[in-house]
Parts: C-alpha cells; structure tokens; sequence
C-alpha cells in the first residue's frame, strides 16, 4: 500500500502535513531481505495509478524483483494513514477495501514466479483481505511446495481486518501449514488457544512446523526446534516509530535462516534489526545492510565506539 505517514507526534485527526512511503507486512520482508544482500521477489499487486507507480518504484529502488506483481488498471492501490508518536497509542487507517491487492486471486499467484526461491514469506494480512485472497494464500502455499520452496508465515493479525472468529477460521489452519512460524505469543494465543508455548510445540509435534518463533510481550524471543529452544532479549534503544518491528524482526531471522546461522545468532540479527527499525520513522527507513546491521549488533551486544568513522 501507499503510506501517508502525519508528521512525528501529530495526532492523526490534527495532522496537516505527511510524508509518502510504502507498506505492506510482506513488502517490509521482501525490502528487508534485500537491504541485507538477498534476491527477493515480491508476489503482489497494485492499482495502475500514482500511488502504485510510487510503490513499485520503491520497491525497485530496494533491489526487489518486482517482475511478478501485476498493476490493475481498474482497481486502485490501497491506502494507509496513520500517525507516529514515542508513547501514545498509534492511530492506523487502511482504505484497502476494493484495492487491487485484495482482488487477489489463486489465478495471479503464478508457478513460474516461485522458480529459483528457497523460502515463501506470507502474512495472515493477505488471506483476511477477502475470500479470493485467501485462495490465493492456499494455492501460493501449493506452489511453494511444489517448487521445493520452505514456507515462512506469520500471522500479523490486524483486529481492523476481522473478528477474532474470522482470524481463528480463515488464518488458524495456514499457521499448521508453515515450514517457519514467527508470531506473537498472543497471536498464537488466539489463533490455537492455551499458552503460547504450547501452541508452539503443537505445531513443532502436529503440525509441518521445523522451526516456531515466538515473540514475547516483554519483546524477547525465543526459537524453537526438535533440538531445544533458544532466547533473545530485545535491545534496549530509544523508540521513534514501533510500527514495522515485527516485520523487520522477520527479515532480521529470514536472512540468519537463508545463511545456515545457528539459531541463537538469527535471533540476534532479528533483534538488532528490528531495534534499529523502531529508531526511524515509517515501517522500512531503519532497514540496514549486512554491513549496517553487523556494525550495529558489534555496539548493541559488546558496546564500544557506536560512530562508524
């Protein structure tokens, strides 16, 4: 979607001034992952207006293969306001209702776009757009195993997109069929029921689940595998703009997975990621390269010069 961002610490019904940028939970993760040095295409679609041109050219801009997102010249690209403030709660309106991107169907997920990837990111957002969505959400899960891909899912549930009745029905069952699960722990609350960390292992035991992330309420994590579990305070940093920390966490973990690192050293990278997403403002400004995030993670974990010179 296109991001209408109020001016820092304007309440949004008072906001005269905003800044463009682009959103979206999967685009975060596709933006993220290629800041760090990775190929990732991102599967989506746009209204053929200005605000989709803007979008798919900051996607570009990013290094983002965008050969497979479509442009509809009928519906237009999804809107999203909202305002950024330290410690006031964060007004967000979506205006995504009609949008291109919830016109998405199993026809606009094409086998050939999933050639080469070894990892298929999705959010619960996208099925919960509409009912054509989430066929699409199913046949992409299809294809990615067909493609020998791994698929990655988190839930991201968003209370404005539905009731809790509808996340638990229409997202409950795609979280069963993910290789990697990153949620919030109560995320996985609603959508399996009981504490978090028995939804996990349900998922680790019944579940296709190799690897189940679990996003804590005091902001650790912890990973866990058939091997054992391991855990990751957040880091400590002074917080301009939370909005957008889940996904740049999900990248942050991705990249780690995508290298063959050890679990407890992905975890790390997820949390420096995300501490230097919520120190800028909109969802992608923070993103670092490998070379940022290493910078950062040396000065976060031992401390030391934090003026790269």
């Amino acid at each position: 979607m296109l991001l209408m961002l109020a001016e820092p610490g304007m309440p949004l019904d008072r906001a005269v001034s905003f800044r463009r940028s682009v959103a979206g939970a999967e685009s975060n993760v596709a933006q993220g992952l290629a800041r760090l040095g990775h190929w990732a295409r991102w599967i989506g679609r746009v209204g053929d207006d200005p605000a989709g041109e803007a979008v798919m050219r900051e996607l570009r801009a990013d290094g983002v293969d965008v050969s497979c997102a479509e442009m509809d010249p009928e519906a237009p690209t999804g809107l999203l306001l909202r305002d950024s403030h330290e410690r006031r709660p964060i007004d967000v309106q979506y205006y995504r209702s009609g949008s291109a991107a919830s016109l998405l169907a199993p026809a606009h997920v094409r086998a050939e776009a999933l050639e080469g990837a070894r990892v298929v990111h999705v959010t619960g957002i996208t099925p919960m757009l509409s009912e054509s969505a989430a066929r699409a959400t199913w046949a992409l899960i299809q294809r990615a195993r067909d493609a020998g891909a791994v698929v990655s899912f988190d839930p991201n549930v968003r209370r404005k997109l539905g009731t809790d009745h509808q996340w638990i029905r229409t997202v409950g069952p795609l979280l069963r069929e993910a290789d990697l699960v990153l949620a919030g722990e109560d995320e996985l609350e609603l959508l399996l029921g009981g504490g978090a960390e028995e939804a996990a292992k349900a998922l680790l035991n019944l579940g296709r689940a190799r690897t189940v992330v679990v996003k804590r309420r005091d902001h650790s994590a912890v990973s866990m595998d058939h091997d054992g579990q391991w855990t990751q305070r957040a880091f400590e940093v002074p917080v301009a703009d939370p909005v957008g920390a889940g996904d740049a966490f999900a990248a942050g973990w991705l990249s780690g997975w995508l290298r063959g690192l050890p679990p407890e050293r992905s975890l790390a990278e997820a949390a420096c990621v995300a501490a230097l997403v919520v120190q800028a403002p909109s969802d992608t400004d923070g993103l670092p390269t490998a070379s940022a995030r290493d910078r950062a993670l040396a000065s976060l974990t031992r401390g030391g010069e934090t003026v790269h010179r």
